[in-house]
């Protein structure tokens, strides 16, 4: 049969509560869902299908859109949780010098592998992949192969290789690794394909003068978005990267800002009028000594609405559960007084929009809310389902209350990409996780050891 001419395929969700993050489709007491091949089709309170149609009971469950992870060092995973408690130089030395460049390229990729699934289990249906460890071109490859074999929806965000020195990162002279084209014209041929191209960025606090120019131009040409660390810790403070790229007259809504804890409040101003985005890792950033205060408050005033980032599991979770409740406590142990004036001033965040960022903000931040973010007909159809009838959430009786402030990675019963299920009743699809844990402990092994003996 000529596929262009084969039926599509349909699955209706019945009767869950729907949390949109649409403004003209709000909140849904008891609604479906129809799915036609990777779009959502309707959603109403009663849809009445075809015979042939799957039809998936979701009663007692909240259906929401997929979470949008914003930022996340993925390659990382397998060293998971190991330097909270350490100085950040730590982890840039043992993590970003000695560790990194021990990395094979099936270290990259059973290490994407493993955070891609383990995202997409906790209900992160689109990850944006900041993949700072391009060695060689295989390890990019490795990369890009560990995304796609997990099934998420994926930005990858090519970076620069490690290799156990500061030539890529201290006042670099380098321009970004030109395998980023081979990249795109290899791998990234369908700009509408489940994994994109976009480049992880050094920016002004890392490279000479006329680098990061040439780097965001190089970027541009090749027509996808740019990604920078930019205000983390007190050393890139009087770097002032954000106004460098405003006076440069390149600041735009093709970049997003990692972090910004030190950006001033006239480059937050910046970032809000020319339309760029930041992405804030709250757990990581709380848990980094020295980084500076996450800048939610002073974002908001400006008037950037941010997205969520799980950055690194070295130092965090990086479920967007952690980082919704933690960003709302953080949020409301301000309110009322005991910092300073800027309390009276603060404006009242609600349960939505820490959501929002977390799904429909992630979205715009890649460049993909016409396509992600909210459930809406006409949308790729990345949809969490969350049991409410679970013992920690019932009854319910906020479903945005009990999604940011309680619920977790096991409530997650099933999780949907571009339509199609990636865990269903609570099992991951399309991986042995058995053999995907027995892979990530050999990986850290061998890491470790090669570590160990350079």
């Amino acid at each position: 049969m000529d596929p262009s001419h084969a039926q599509p395929r349909r699955t209706l969700l019945r009767g869950a509560t729907v949390v949109s993050v649409d403004p003209a489709i709000g909140n849904l007491d008891r609604a479906d869902i129809l799915i036609s091949d990777d779009l959502i089709a309707g959603i109403d309170t009663r849809i009445d299908v075809e015979p042939e149609v799957e039809v998936v009971d979701t009663d007692g469950m909240i259906a929401l859109p997929g979470f949008v992870d914003t930022h996340r060092h993925t390659w990382q995973s397998v060293m998971r949780h190991g330097y909270a408690e350490l100085d950040p130089l730590q982890y840039f030395d043992e993590i970003l010098r000695g560790i990194g460049a021990a990395y094979e390229p099936e270290d990259v990729r059973i290490g994407n592998l493993l955070g891609a699934v383990s995202a997409s289990s906790a209900g992160t249906t689109t990850l944006f992949d900041w993949s700072h460890i391009q060695n060689s071109p295989e390890h990019s490859d490795a990369a890009v192969s560990g995304l796609r074999e997990a099934g998420i929806r994926a930005v990858f965000g090519h970076g620069w290789p490690l290799q156990g020195d500061g030539r890529w990162t201290e006042n670099s002279t380098l321009t970004h690794p030109a395998d980023i084209e081979r990249l795109q014209k290899q791998h990234f041929t369908d700009p509408g394909g489940l994994v994109t191209l976009a480049m992880a960025a050094r920016g002004p606090e890392m490279t000479a003068s006329g680098v990061w120019q040439a780097d965001l131009a190089l970027a541009r040409d090749l027509g996808i978005r740019t990604s920078v660390h930019a205000g983390a810790y007190p050393h890139n403070e009087p770097v002032h990267a954000v106004a460098q790229y405003d006076k440069a007259g390149l600041l735009a809504d093709d970049l997003t800002f990692v972090h910004c804890c030190r950006s001033s409040d006239a480059e937050l101003a910046m970032i809000a009028e020319a339309g760029a985005t930041v992405s804030i890792g709250v757990h990581c950033e709380l848990n980094s000594q020295g980084i500076g205060d996450v800048p939610l408050d002073r974002m908001l005033a400006a008037g950037v609405r941010p997205s969520l980032s799980g950055d690194t599991e070295t130092k965090c979770s990086g479920d967007m559960f952690t980082q919704m409740r933690m960003l709302f406590g953080y949020h409301r142990s301000w309110m009322g007084g005991g910092h300073s004036s800027l309390a009276a001033d603060r404006a009242q965040l609600l349960l939505s929009d820490v959501l929002a960022f977390a799904t429909i903000e992630g979205a715009r931040a890649l460049g993909q809310g016409d396509r992600i973010g909210s459930l809406t007909p006409g949308k790729q159809a990345d949809i969490v389902l969350v049991r409410a009838t679970d013992l920690n959430l019932v009854p319910v009786l906020d479903p945005v209350a009990s999604v940011v402030l309680a619920a977790h990675e096991g409530n997650v019963d099933s999780v949907l990409i571009g339509g199609r299920f990636v865990k269903r009743g609570g099992v991951v699809l399309g991986c042995d996780p058995s053999a995907l844990v027995s892979a990530a402990a050999a990986s850290q092994r061998r890491i470790l050891g090669r570590r160990a003996g350079s």
